[in-house]
């Protein structure tokens, strides 16, 4: 479900990931990006499918289906999961950041519990600390 209202920016709806193709860029599988209307970046990954309504542009509220829970990319032979990342919105294919850059467990307790808590201050401060494009390392 969509964790807050806002626009699609990206979406993988082939799972290219294999063992020959197992970059960073690929690992996440079936995945969907949002731009939240507060300016925050959620991104989920590893669906075993995407919704055709899903596609950049598209407007959602928050709640609303998008996905069914899976095992794409890196997460075969795993339990079915999504893996949430906060961060910034970015160009295309700066794959590093959409997968997070904000640690979500306090975000997702918090909603769970029936909180409002928004990363949009948490996200700001770590985006003034590392730059637009922080490097990545490894995979």
């Amino acid at each position: 479900m969509a964790p807050t209202s806002g626009v699609i920016d990206e979406v993988n709806t082939v799972d290219e990931y294999s063992w020959k193709n197992s970059g960073g860029a690929f690992r996440g599988g079936l995945s969907i990006s949002i731009i939240g209307d507060d300016g925050v970046r959620y991104y989920g990954s590893h669906f075993s499918k995407i919704y055709k309504k899903v596609i950049p542009g598209y407007q959602v509220t928050a709640g609303e289906l998008l996905a069914l829970v899976g095992t794409s990319g890196d997460a075969a032979g795993l339990a079915p999961h999504v893996h949430f990342g906060i961060s910034w919105p970015t160009k295309a294919g700066i794959w590093w950041v959409r997968r997070g850059e904000i640690y979500p467990w306090k975000y997702l307790d918090a909603w769970k519990a029936g909180k409002d808590l928004n990363p949009a201050k948490e996200v700001s401060a770590k985006l003034k600390k590392v730059g637009t494009v922080p490097k990545h390392v490894g995979y």
